[in-house]
């Protein structure tokens, strides 16, 4: 490996490294938002700030020569399939953001960054449903690892169904959501023009329509409207709405450099960050039970991406 790979690859850790910090943040930083506010409000304030935060880059892009969707040799069939996608995708990451904000709120900021963790599992099952793709005996063994974490620590370290937090099932909502999103942009991104960037203003746009349609029909536009100018309450959503475009930002420089696999495994001791971060700031307290199952959620993670190292390297030869 050559110097330039090695500094390239250095780059590429570090920032990965930036991610895990960034992402830990986000569910503390949700909860940090004056007590009585709406999550719906939230959502919408923090993808507002977020689309401000991608304008720059949006804007500047095209002067350097990458057009993406803007590009004239884009077949008028292949753009509306484009715009569909975005629009469909859009809908959905303002639902998740929704979503998330809720949890954070009600499962507390620990339990959701865990459940962010069950993201593997949602991916496995549309590669194997749609992709064919079939698992390794090692893959299937710490998904089953996986699935047995959240389980535990959805009931509480019971074990018992009637334990089940309703709470953590509606935070395992959001990386299902995202693993859908994420499986039909990637389709997008690798047969059209468009780039990164563009994917990600447009899908703000589109989710902040979703969620102003959604305020207007609950009869919550004048809870919108009440904390617009509230400093303290705004302040935190501009630095949710800034660490999330930042995460966004920094990640497709990662994996620019390196491996999304090693990115990937960077990341998962975000919940443990977490967990540190609720207890400083929050003043949050965290039980023995939410300890195991973060230590074996962490573990498990882990080892899918160690065993799926395994089987590529075994195909591969």
């Amino acid at each position: 490996m050559s110097e330039t790979q090695i500094g390239n690859a250095g780059r590429g850790a570090a920032l990965a490294f930036v991610c895990l910090f960034l992402l830990a943040a986000l569910p503390v930083i949700s909860n940090s938002r004056p007590a009585g506010t709406d999550a719906l409000g939230f959502a919408f304030y923090l993808s507002f700030w977020q689309l401000l935060f991608s304008l720059p880059m949006f804007v500047g892009e095209p002067r350097t020569g990458r057009r993406g969707i803007f590009d004239g040799s884009l077949a008028p069939r292949s753009r509306r399939r484009v715009l569909a996608i975005i629009l469909l995708t859009g809908t959905v990451f303002g639902l998740s953001t929704f979503v998330y904000v809720l949890a954070a709120e009600k499962a507390g900021a620990a339990s959701t960054a865990v459940a962010m963790q069950a993201y593997p599992l949602f991916a496995i099952l549309w590669e194997s449903i749609f992709l064919r793709r079939r698992k390794s005996v090692g893959e299937l063994a710490w998904t089953a690892c996986l699935i047995g974490a959240l389980y535990y620590l959805a009931t509480g370290g019971t074990w018992r169904i009637a334990g089940f937090s309703e709470w953590f099932g509606v935070a395992l909502i959001v990386p299902f959501l995202w693993s859908v999103a994420h499986v039909i942009i990637k389709e997008v991104l690798g047969r059209t023009p468009i780039t990164p960037n563009q994917v990600v203003f447009f899908r703000l746009v589109v989710s902040l329509v979703f969620l102003g349609a959604v305020a207007a029909l609950t009869g919550s536009v004048d809870a919108l409207l009440a904390v617009a100018l509230d400093g303290g309450y705004q302040s935190v959503a501009i630095l949710m709405g800034g660490v999330y475009y930042a995460e966004l930002a920094i990640w497709f420089y990662a994996v620019k450099w390196i491996d999304v696999s090693l990115a990937s495994s960077i990341t998962v001791p975000a919940p443990a960050v977490t967990l540190i971060l609720a207890v400083l700031i929050l003043g949050d307290s965290f039980q023995t039970h939410q300890i195991v199952a973060l230590v074996a959620v962490i573990a498990s993670v882990y080892g899918l991406l160690y065993a799926g190292k395994r089987k590529r390297a075994r195909l591969a030869a």
